[in-house]
């Protein structure tokens, strides 16, 4: 049991302004494992303050590049002694499989604070231009008070994409976890603590919604960074817009991946368990649409069910596990609603269904449609769980078409044996990762979406240049 009674406000472990508490639930036992207070609005307003306070008069903007990118690196060595106590906390409090949580929920955080700590060292402020009455600088400076608003599925990865580059540029942070997935962000700050992080450059407040609001729209806050759905992310937008407030987002998706007829389907099923299947389907960039030819449509359909059908379902505790309960009960209601609609909407089910796995827990069964077209639900809308649906092509220029025929473009794979081949489908596809026979995210490539899929690019030098501004300084002689 983790239960805490205080907020990371201004370098200090401080008393809420309310009363209320958090509780955080085990989606496998739904016991309580942990506790946190609820923020308030004025527990918002004080941990503005305090970043505000860093930001304007603490040396953390003052700082160098390099100087600032020592502490990161102080922080990435803790992160690296402990990063198994953090891959089992995100177990605990949100149902991610421990093997997915030590290949990814702690590894890919830890790389982000390597790779930034490791540009910092390199990174030039000022870079001189020639003008056309003398030289130019221009200068690169932090974009101010940073709120960053992260989801419950992918935690401190979601949290790091902005932290760590928000970090470099020399911003002060308010971080707003998650209510389902609040532990992993106080561990973070205790580890930040003694990494030497200046007070008041790292605040974090967990709350609901509408306090969630109140941090978005405090006049206070330089730049929002937001993580999340696509409804969401659009009401943030509005509200950034009429504050002309920097903002970025990173929302949904609906992800196809492309089975070409050269494919190797046993191999591609490998690799394609991890791209569709991650985290218990609760990712933003799984391909949950499956696209086959007509020509070998049965053929990928059996091996997709083959797929599925292999993971382990339960205990996320366990390393056998391949797929483990959702986050919470509500999520659980939702993905099997998707499940009804499919079935609702004429499409078969191959694999799973709504018969649960488990009497408890948040579970649901991993579930394959086939017979599906790209107009139905189950092939139009964010499911976020361990659903699949397999849709027929007449042929390549069809399976494109059919791709890009989403309100989302956040991610893809195309399975082939023709990788320079695959590298051309890859251009046509309107969408900000690609894959050819794989998928992963790389902390120094660009990440981010089209369309509904969000606004701006996180990792890379592109994900530190959204928190910072430029400014020109001109000058004679």
């Amino acid at each position: 049991m983790r239960r805490h009674d205080k907020l990371f406000i201004g370098g200090e472990w401080v008393a809420p302004a309310g009363t209320g508490t958090i509780e955080v639930i085990s989606p496998h036992t739904e016991e309580v494992v942990g506790s946190v207070p609820e923020g308030t609005t004025e527990d918002m307003d004080r941990a503005v303050a305090a970043a505000r306070q860093a930001f304007d008069h603490g040396p953390w903007p003052r700082m160098t590049f390099a100087e600032r990118a020592e502490v990161i690196g102080r922080l990435a060595a803790i992160y690296n002694e402990r990063q198994g106590e953090m891959a089992q906390l995100i177990t605990e409090e949100m149902g991610s499989p421990i093997s997915f949580s030590n290949l990814a929920q702690a590894p890919q955080p830890l790389g982000m604070l390597q790779y930034y700590a490791e540009l910092g060292t390199t990174f030039e402020q000022e870079e001189q231009r020639p003008g056309l009455f003398g030289p130019i600088t221009v200068r690169r400076e932090p974009v101010g008070v940073v709120a960053a608003v992260v989801p419950w599925n992918v935690p401190q990865f979601v949290t790091m994409t902005k932290v760590a580059p928000a970090l470099l540029a020399g911003c002060a942070i308010v971080l707003k976890p998650a209510p389902e997935t609040p532990l992993d962000a106080y561990l973070l700050a205790e580890w930040a603590a003694e990494a030497g992080l200046p007070a008041g450059v790292l605040n974090v407040v967990v709350a609901g919604r509408e306090v969630g609001e109140h941090l978005v729209s405090h006049p206070g806050v330089d730049k929002v960074a937001f993580t999340g759905s696509t409804a969401a992310g659009r009401r943030i937008a509005a509200v950034c817009g009429e504050q002309l407030k920097r903002v970025s987002l990173e929302l949904g998706g609906k992800s196809a991946a492309i089975i070409l007829d050269d494919a190797d389907l046993p191999a591609s099923m490998g690799f394609l368990t991890m791209a569709s299947l991650m985290n218990n389907g609760q990712a933003c960039v799984a391909q949950t649409r499956i696209l086959a030819s007509r020509n070998r449509y049965d053929e990928v359909v059996d091996a997709v069910a083959g797929m599925v059908n292999g993971q382990a379902v339960g205990d996320p505790a366990d390393p056998a596990t391949g797929i483990g309960p959702l986050v919470a009960k509500r999520q659980q209601d939702r993905v099997e609603g998707y499940i009804k609609i499919g079935m609702d909407e004429g499409a078969k089910v191959v694999v799973g269904g709504l018969d649960r796995p488990y009497d408890r827990g948040w579970y649901v069964s991993p579930t394959v449609f086939a017979g599906v077209s790209n107009d139905m639900r189950i092939a139009r809308e964010e499911i976020f769980g361990p659903v699949l649906a397999v849709i027929p092509y007449e042929d390549e220029a069809d399976a494109v078409r059919i791709a890009n025929d989403s309100d989302y473009g956040l991610a893809g794979t195309v399975w082939t044996a023709d990788t320079e081949h695959g590298m051309d489908v890859a251009r046509q596809v309107r969408t900000g990762t690609y894959g050819v026979n794989c998928f992963m995210l790389e902390t120094n490539a660009p990440f981010g979406g089209y369309k509904a899929s969000g606004v701006g690019r996180e990792l890379g030098p592109e994900g530190l240049n959204s928190y910072l501004e430029y400014k020109t300084i001109a000058r004679l002689g």
